[in-house]
């Protein structure tokens, strides 16, 4: 399983993706030795035993099926990650570059036992994601599991032991153990003057909040997400970046705040100035924050709020950042104050202390959500204020181009939509987000063209897009059958001629008989040497008359009898074979399209049987084509698989394939299993969809 869709930090991403009864006991010994006197290597150990014995159970190893865009269209995959239980019911912490945007999760704990869970608050910002449990009545009352509780993560001192437990590498429940190495980590630009916020997949950020605790117990990918644990067995840390021999840790203080307002509330809310702080020191002072930038239309900038301000106080509460490490502090004061309240900001601007009002509004994402307009062949994003901001739009109507699907209308529009174009109306009707612009191409399914207005930089522009959809497979073929033998051939050249003892004969060597074939019944054999056809020397002995024999079996008729003049073990015989009509190839075999599964099946033909040595009975339908990133793709069908069943429901041809996989699609079922044969082994596959994000229309091919 492959864990790079989910690393692209600055500083690797480890991850690929995660009762209302007593706990379960879990008994061991508190050590007697702390890390704070001199201990033993034995007491050391007997410390991180007890340590483990209070988390390691309520460790989780997180695996999912994600979602993301490319190329215009919706792709999945799979991922997996860590996690820990923190409340008796089967809340799970974890990452959100983890649990964001997935369609399936699975937590396994360390005792092996396996719950789906539901993603109950995803919070970009801290990089923080809350699941639940889904536990399972077991005699009227809910299962059991034990969980862990956190610790204060600012009593942290630099040089304390700290485990990191995980999955690495999809190595379930592995923990590791090292020290803290810095309890105030942010990250800056290269000349320290400004903290960098890290982008995670989807393009939001995260870590203007966060002081990490930077660690040196080992980090690899699928640790993300896991407990950072102190020898007190406390939670003082979710795992969230690593590399290089350094890992750092989201400190428990803001985890557990998260948590609680979650629990509380199903979502967080935060505050915002609008304004971008940085330290003091180089100006020589030691109070107050200097304001780098105040964003337009923001709080700060309707308070009067200025670039090269210094703010000293909101709401009586000193903002002293000497240091970058301080910046967060200035941030999380902020956004823990309630929206519409009105701050009090005390400023000192050339020489003159100021008092503003600045009414604080809502923070909101930075990126907008990402969507498919799969009739259009494009993925699109709501444009959020920031982005308006970004891209200099009066307003945040409109939606942003992220990807377009090769052949699809909007691929071939005139002239053609590019990447971070903005689309602003269809046909003259306003496109204020994703889903207005879903709504208007539902509404015009009948239309034959759609003139799209969008904004590319700076010039407002109009695109026609076609309404035909160019992967339309052709189900044209009228090529007339032709009479065919059922065999294969190669030219007896003089080399081959000679080393079989036949120098200067000439005509076929027979290198395969065609099972199930007239030409099989007939006696003819692998090795045999055709030498003339009805009467007539085959005068082949060069490589390029290698179609020569085809050519004149297709001049006669199909039916009709032709004898075979033969050489077998050096001795001349004649064997008369029926013609048959030229079989179906694969190229020409029926196909069926199944737009959910994102796979391509055929009906299996008697090249297909020869090659696999299948009976000729073999029933079933060939996959022919799969489309990465979709369901077929990620629950492991393989090209070449051959589909035996759906949900038990045999399937012998594309028809029956067609008419179970729509009856079973429109129950929406859990789980889809395709029993297939691979190889000379047969096997299941299980497909679990998300049928929230789903709608279905197959398309049937030649």
């Amino acid at each position: 399983m492959t864990l790079t869709q989910r690393q692209r930090l600055s500083i690797p991403l480890f991850c690929a993706i995660a009762t209302s009864m007593a706990i379960t006991p879990v008994l061991a010994a508190r050590p007697t030795s702390r890390q704070s006197g001199r201990a033993t290597a034995g007491q050391l150990e007997a410390s991180i035993r007890y340590a483990k014995s209070k988390v390691y159970p309520a460790l989780v190893n997180i695996f999912v099926v994600f979602k993301y865009y490319d190329s215009g269209r919706a792709h999945r995959d799979l991922a997996a990650g860590s996690g820990v239980i923190v409340s008796p019911d089967g809340y799970v912490i974890t990452n959100y570059h983890v649990a964001a945007h997935t369609t399936h999760i699975v937590c396994t704990l360390a005792d092996h036992r396996s719950f789906d869970a539901e993603d109950v608050y995803n919070d970009a910002l801290t990089d923080i994601s809350v699941l639940k449990l889904r536990l399972p009545t077991v005699n009227g009352h809910k299962e059991t599991v034990p969980y862990a509780r956190f610790g204060d993560s600012n009593a942290l001192k630099v040089g304390q032991f700290v485990i990191a437990m995980g999955n690495p590498e999809t190595l379930s429940s592995s923990l590791t153990f090292g020290v803290v190495s810095n309890t105030q980590r942010v990250f800056t630009n290269f000349t320290g003057t400004r903290i960098e916020s890290q982008q995670l997949d989807d393009g939001t950020s995260t870590g203007l909040l966060t002081r990490w605790i930077q660690h040196d117990a080992l980090i690899l990918p699928g640790n993300s997400g896991g407990p950072l644990v102190d020898l007190n067995g406390h939670v003082v840390g979710i795992n969230e970046l690593g590399g290089d021999g350094m890992g750092f840790a989201i400190p428990s203080s803001i985890v557990r705040a998260d948590y609680h307002e979650i629990r509380a509330s199903g979502h967080i809310v935060r505050a915002e100035l609008g304004m971008l702080p940085v330290p003091v020191k180089k100006l020589g002072r030691s109070t107050g924050t200097l304001v780098a930038a105040v964003l337009p239309k923001s709080p700060a900038a309707k308070a009067g709020l200025k670039p090269g301000d210094i703010l000293l106080s909101i709401d009586g509460h000193p903002t002293n950042t000497m240091f970058m490490e301080q910046v967060p502090l200035l941030y999380q004061l902020v956004a823990g104050m309630h929206p519409g309240t009105v701050a009090h900001l005390k400023v000192a601007r050339t020489g003159r202390i100021l008092h503003l009002n600045a009414v604080l509004t809502t923070m909101t994402p930075v990126v907008g959500k990402e969507e498919s307009i799969t009739p259009l062949g494009i993925s699109v994003r709501s444009i959020t204020p920031m982005m308006a901001l970004q891209y200099h739009l009066a307003n945040t109507n409109g939606v942003l181009v992220t990807g377009i699907r090769p052949g699809f209308p909007v691929d071939s529009g005139q002239p053609k939509l590019g990447y971070h174009d903005i689309i602003t109306s269809a046909n003259g009707e306003q496109i204020a987000s994703p889903a207005a612009l879903a709504k208007f191409v539902a509404n015009n399914k009948g239309a034959k063209s759609i003139v799209i207005g969008y904004i590319h930089q700076r010039e407002h522009r109009m695109s026609v897009v076609k309404m035909t959809n160019s992967t339309t497979v052709n189900d044209d073929n009228t090529e007339l059958p032709h009479a065919w033998l059922g065999i294969k051939t190669q030219v007896l050249i003089p080399e081959i001629a000679s080393a079989l003892h036949l120098k200067g004969k000439s005509g076929y060597l027979v290198t395969e008989v065609l099972p199930y074939t007239d030409a099989a019944a007939s006696g003819l054999r692998r090795g045999d040497i055709i030498t003339g056809l009805n009467g007539s020397a085959l005068e082949a002995n060069r490589l390029q008359d290698d179609q020569m024999l085809t050519q004149d079996i297709e001049n006669l008729t199909v039916g009709d009898e032709a004898t075979l003049q033969i050489l077998r073990n050096g001795r001349p015989q004649q064997i008369k074979v029926h013609l048959q009509a030229t079989p179906t190839a694969e190229s020409q075999a029926k196909t069926y399209r199944e737009h959910f599964l994102e796979c391509t099946v055929r009906n299996l033909t008697i090249f297909d049987k020869s090659e696999h040595h299948w009976k000729k009975s073999q029933a079933g339908v060939l996959v022919s084509d799969i489309t990465e990133g979709g369901w077929a793709s990620i629950s492991g069908l393989n090209l070449d698989d051959l589909i035996l069943s759906v949900n038990g429901k045999s399937v012998a041809n594309v028809q029956q394939f067609k008419t179970v996989i729509n009856s079973v699609i429109s129950k929406r079922p859990n789980v889809i299993t395709l029993f297939v044969k691979r190889g000379y082994l047969t096997d299941y596959v299980f497909v679990q969809p998300d049928w929230a994000s789903q709608s279905h229309v197959g398309k049937e091919g030649k």
